[in-house]
């Protein structure tokens, strides 16, 4: 799914200039239409108006801002916050004063209110009759109805605005503030179509952004909400994941992890096209385990990207060194890709862009979340990491990419450990790991508990992180209960690591 501008992808529409917005819209706003584009205050609303104009400088049109709320010094200065220049780009400064025939006008037979108004659109239309722009921008909506006062004289000086600019080969945005108003069904439902944005602030973090298409008429687009970002340059939008729509035929070749131990567990190793959920409290070597996979997979030649949400870039580069995986000269090839990530600043749906984009232009065939805890925290709206992340998953299946996902169980021992959310469901694979005491020393065992494409080994394995390797040992066929973290010994010492064969645990 191409996530970036599409201008001029489909004749007969205006590219808004907005990276991701175009690819919603599938291709961008029909010509020759009235949009309604609303929001609160700081919503992004007059950045993207100028993106949209500046496009269609770009593509040649001529291009008109009509400003009752703004002046051209206020305009420009939001324009030199993102890098830009407003050339090209007519400003139309109207307020009140320009409109009214003096200050000590006196109105004896019509209410002031309706010849203001009256008297501002038809400024507007004057304008637009002069200069015949292809874009137009009137900001805002909201100034006209303060100057109509009451909703029916401005519901219709509104819709014969709209009936001026059908047929003039214009594309109009009309901008609303919604700030202390009830949205305005009338005018949404003269516009051709309605584009909404909001933001909000959670429990920690940066305020959030998004954006909704609440109606566009005679087209195709993608729905729901969809995470904005404004930064130096303009909006940025990041369409969410729809799965369906990037369906393909994984090759399901298997991936060894190169430990005899997890690959005899595993039935030969990991495939890719398939999802892989790591389990297992803090500490018990989640983390290292995804990597040895990742290690090894850009051993191969193929390309893994790693997203750190728990851990800094350098320390997990340093300790991945200590246990022999080496990952910096992987780094430096560019065959392993590590990101730390910050759950407080980052929005899901940025996450699920940056993630389309490596895998349809970088290449990369392995990814690995740690972890899942830090991805939730990400959302923070909870109650749609499963579905995010079913669409993700789906998505990276169909593109033949392996994905690893760890989880942190809350607790470390005994019964009462838990994982903060359930996907197991959602895992083609699943892998569990466990602390459990044996002969006075805290010890780590390994088991699979699912895999849907193959066989894998039912034994409980120990798990060991031994020096400058991991280790996988014989089955922990003396023990009962070890899952628990509680087990009970029936066997020899012997069969571990580090009894009576090397040294100490």
């Amino acid at each position: 799914m191409a996530l970036g501008d599409q201008t001029g992808l489909l004749q007969g529409t205006a590219s808004t200039g907005i990276s991701g917005l175009d690819h919603i819209l599938s291709g961008g706003l029909p010509r020759d239409r009235v949009y309604l584009l609303e929001g609160d205050p700081g919503t992004g609303k007059t950045t993207a108006a100028l993106q949209f104009l500046r496009q269609g400088v770009r593509e040649g049109e001529s291009c008109v801002y009509v400003t009752l709320s703004e002046n051209a010094n206020e305009l420009n200065a939001v324009a030199a916050s993102h890098g830009w220049t407003l050339d090209g780009i007519d400003i139309f400064e109207l307020t009140p004063a320009d409109v009214r025939l003096g200050q000590d006008e006196q109105y004896t037979i019509f209410d002031p209110s309706e010849v203001e108004l009256s008297d501002t659109i038809r400024a507007v239309i004057d304008r637009v009759n002069a200069l015949n722009p292809s874009r137009i921008v009137i900001d805002s909506l909201a100034e006209f109805r303060l100057l109509a006062r009451e909703p029916i004289r401005y519901r219709r000086q509104i819709l014969a605005l709209k009936q001026f600019f059908v047929g003039r080969h214009s594309t109009v945005l009309l901008l609303d503030d919604r700030s202390g108003y009830q949205p305005d069904l009338q005018v949404q439902s003269i516009s051709h179509g309605v584009v909404r944005l909001e933001h909000f602030v959670g429990e920690w973090g940066a305020e959030r952004r998004r954006i909704q298409i609440t109606k566009l008429r005679g087209v195709k687009y993608r729905g729901g909400y969809h995470d904005v970002r404004i930064e130096t340059g303009g909006l940025k939008v990041f369409p969410r994941i729809v799965a369906a729509d990037d369906e393909g035929t994984p090759t399901l070749t298997t991936s060894a992890s190169g430990i005899d131990g997890l690959d005899t567990l595993l039935g030969g190793g990991l495939s890719t096209g398939t999802s892989t959920l790591i389990i297992g409290p803090a500490g018990v070597g989640k983390t290292i385990l995804a990597s040895k996979y990742a290690s090894m997979f850009s051993k191969t030649g193929a390309r893994s990207a790693l997203y750190l949400f728990d851990e800094r870039r350098s320390t997990f580069l340093h300790r991945s060194k200590g246990l022999g995986l080496d990952m910096d000269p992987l780094v430096e090839s560019g065959h392993a890709i590590v990101r730390q990530l910050d759950p407080g600043q980052l929005s899901s749906g940025e996450l699920a862009a940056d993630i389309c984009r490596l895998v349809e232009h970088e290449g990369v065939k392995l990814l690995l979340i740690d972890s899942l805890n830090g991805y939730m925290n990400a959302m923070q709206d909870h109650q749609a990491v499963l579905l995010q992340l079913h669409e993700l998953l789906s998505y990276l299946n169909h593109k033949d990419v392996l994905s690893l996902i760890t989880v942190a169980q809350h607790g470390l021992i005994g019964q009462a450990m838990a994982a903060p959310l359930d996907i197991s469901y959602l895992a083609d694979t699943v892998i569990l790991l466990r602390y459990f005491e044996a002969g006075g020393a805290v010890r780590k065992a390994i088991s699979v508990l699912k895999k849907r494409t193959g066989a894998h080994e039912t034994a409980i394995r120990e798990f060991k992180i031994r020096g400058d390797r991991l280790e996988v040992g014989e089955p922990l066929s003396a023990f009962r209960g070890v899952l628990t973290g509680v087990p009970e010994f029936t066997g020899a010492a012997e069969t571990l690591f580090g009894v009576n064969r090397d040294s100490p645990a």
